[in-house]
Parts: structure tokens; sequence; C-alpha cells
């Protein structure tokens, strides 16, 4: 099993370019189910989700190939897929689920295993099942499957999700752009990697409208086109590096990024004395003052994403005073507080808040990674913590961080991967 090995103490300065969003692929590549048109898709991360996406449509007769170097994918789909989505290929990413949509709604039937992914909640799949058995579907569930079957095919309807969830957004959306008639949702996810989908699914010529904020109108359409689309950026891998170069006092230039559609993030970090600047082609960052502690609570889309929330939760650790991070989104996401404590962190978890004192010294120490999120948090801890830090199971960051230790150590730092 690879291990990482991390030498603390230098500063993350230089360039990063910022790959494209995990986040916005997947969903992307699930929805191509829907169309025989070729489809070329670019900016594409090379992350470990997205392989497994990949080998997942192989799997189902998809003609789709990955172009690493390039970065593309070119799907030319001819002939009819398969309906079966197997737990060997969904037991370690969530995202595989989202093929059930698209199956059901082109095919009539799916058989697709309950989703494996990061142990950071329970993040049930009901909200998605009980849309598509109002599309018309007779579900259930059996030997850890969800068989599901829509003989005459999906009828458009009216759907409130009775919760924001961004999986079940993107499933139903999928799914609706093939089923019959006019769906409505309401109470729909917003985040950039939703509207990338959308504008994905617009080239296809799918029948899109936003009516409110949370509002989404889907005219299902049989007759799809080919399309192009370029992935937009991962917001997430850019918050990471900012709070790479913050913690760290370096100076990072990061491209490839549009800071628009991550107010909530730069704001929060600007507060905290981190100071970040917008040029031409690329974001500078710096941190010459002392930090200062924040109150933060993780929200959807458009407040702060709990994707960075352990990230940022490192970066109070040399804060002055004491901060407050309140987990509203998933409830068991602070398993990378343990690990963090072993390096030194003092902090204390009541319910879904924790509050860390900041001012610490982070001392290195053998850690296991547990998720993605917790992962990446421990290498920047990692970053600044003294003396050498071994991260374990380094499989969990390859799910969602592309060629990391690479970009770390082009930036300054001692960081290398053992066998």
């Amino acid at each position: 099993m690879q291990r990482l090995e991390i030498k603390g103490g230098k500063k993350i300065s230089g360039i990063i370019n910022i790959s494209g969003s995990k986040n916005a692929t997947l969903p992307i590549l699930a929805s191509t189910i829907l169309t025989d048109k070729k489809v070329l898709i670019t900016n594409v991360p090379i992350v470990k989700d997205v392989e497994t996406m990949v080998d997942l449509l192989q799997a189902m007769g998809s003609n789709i190939k990955f172009d690493k170097k390039n970065k593309k994918v070119l799907i030319k789909n001819k002939k009819k897929l398969s309906t079966f989505a197997s737990y060997s290929m969904l037991k370690t990413m969530r995202a595989g689920v989202l093929v059930l949509g698209p199956l059901l709604a082109k095919y009539g039937f799916a058989k697709v295993s309950l989703p494996g992914g990061c142990a950071i909640g329970s993040r049930p799949i009901n909200l998605h099942l009980d849309a598509l058995k109002k599309m018309g579907a007779n579900i259930k569930i059996k030997d850890g499957y969800i068989i599901a079957s829509a003989k005459k095919g999906l009828s458009g309807c009216s759907i409130k999700f009775k919760k924001i969830s961004v999986g079940a957004t993107e499933n139903i959306l999928i799914a609706a752009c093939f089923a019959k008639g006019l769906t409505k949702l309401s109470n729909c996810a917003l985040e950039p990697e939703i509207q990338d989908l959308i504008t994905f699914l617009k080239k296809l010529g799918c029948r899109i409208k936003w009516k409110k904020k949370r509002n989404l109108e889907i005219y299902g359409m049989q007759n799809l086109k080919s399309a192009l689309h370029k992935v937009i950026f991962d917001r997430i891998e850019a918050g990471t590096y900012i709070i790479a170069s913050a913690l760290t006092n370096g100076v990072l230039k990061i491209k490839n990024i549009d800071t628009s559609i991550m107010s909530a993030e730069i704001n929060l970090l600007k507060k905290s004395g981190v100071k970040i600047v917008n040029k031409k082609n690329y974001v500078l960052v710096s941190c010459k003052k002392k930090l200062k502690s924040l109150n933060i609570v993780t929200k959807p889309y458009p407040g702060f994403p709990t994707d960075l929330q352990a990230q940022i939760m490192v970066l109070m650790t040399k804060a002055q005073g004491v901060s407050e991070i309140k987990e509203n989104i998933f409830e068991n996401r602070f398993m990378h507080v343990s690990e963090l404590r072993r390096m030194g962190a003092h902090i204390d978890i009541k319910g879904n808040t924790e509050k860390i004192l900041g001012k610490r010294q982070l001392n290195g120490a053998e850690l296991m990674e547990t998720d993605l999120r917790a992962s990446v948090s421990l290498v920047l801890a990692g970053l600044v913590a003294s003396n050498k830090t071994i991260l374990n199971r380094v499989y969990h960051l390859d799910r969602g961080y592309e060629k990391i230790e690479k970009k770390l150590t082009n930036c300054g730092a001692q960081i290398k991967r053992l066998k």
C-alpha cells in the first residue's frame, strides 16, 4: 500500500495549474448514456474517481476512450448499453449511482449497486429513488442492488426535494432530460458543478430552464446531438492550494481559476488575513499578516462548502484565538480530527460543532487517511508540522487530487510517495 512522506517547514510558493473539476466531470460522464452521438469532453482531471467512472461506462458497453495525455474523453455510443452497474465498480465511488437515472430513462430498466465512496455520513439515496418513483419507476432493493424498471418510460412530473442534495438534483435532472413531457424540480442544489452539467446537457439539445433560484423546468427530448464541452475548474482543489500557501506563508500563483464562483471561500479566507489578488490570467495568494480566527458554517452553495471544511480547520490551528466550525451537511465529517489531535492540534467536538484553539505547533506523526477531504487536510498539516509526517491509505487522496505531490513539490514542498 502506497504512502506519502512529508517533511514540513517549507513555504509553498510558485505556480499551480488547477485541474478540471472531478465533481463536474462525473455527472457529465454519466449523462452521456443518453446520447448516441459523438461527445468530446476536455479539461478532464486525471483522478481515480474519473478513471473508475470511465471503467464503469466501458463495462456497460460504452465506446469511451480516455486520452490522459491530453485530458480528453471521447465517447461514440452506437449500440445499446448494458443496464447493469456492478458493486465491484461502485464500491469506491459514490457518484456511480448517477448512472441510475439515465439508464432508467433511456432503457426502462437499471440494476445498479448501492454506492460506496467516502465514509462521511449515511448520505441516503432515498431522494433519488423517491423522485424516480414519482416519474413512474418501480424500485426495489435486493442483495445490495437497486433494481428499477419503467416499462412505459419515465414521465415528467413535479418534484420537490425534501432537502437540498447535489447528487439527487444531478440524477433526476439527467433522467428528466429523456423523460416524456415536462418535469418541474424545486429545492434544487445550485453548485457550479450542476451549472456545468446543465451547460453540457443544453449542448446535447436538452431543454432546461431555471424558473426561480432553486427551481428547474426540463422538457424531455429523445433526439440528442453531438457536443464538445470543456469541464470547469475544480474550486475545491483551488481552495486547498490557497490554504496551503497561506499556511506556509508562501506566495502562490494559481492559474485556471475563476474566483466569481468561490465568493464564500474567498471572503472567509480574506477575513482571516489571507491576501488574494485577482490578476488577468491568475490569482496571487500570500499571507503576511497574523491569521485571525473564524466562525464558519458549512452550507449548500452559495454557502461555504463542506468539501473545504477539513482544510480550513488546519488553517485555523495557526490562527489567533478560538475558531468554530459548524458542519451542517454531513454528520460524520470530523474523522480527521483524531489524527490532527495526534499532531498536537487542540480541537473540541460537541455535536456537529468543533472549536479549534489556534497558535498550535503541529508535530509530524504517522497518520491514517479516512476519506478524500480528510486526507488532503492531513497533507496540509504535514506541510507545517515539525519533523516528518507519514500518510497511509493514499488511495483516498488519489480519488480527487491530480498529481498532488508533484504540484506541491514544484512549489517547494518536500513530499514523496513511498511504495
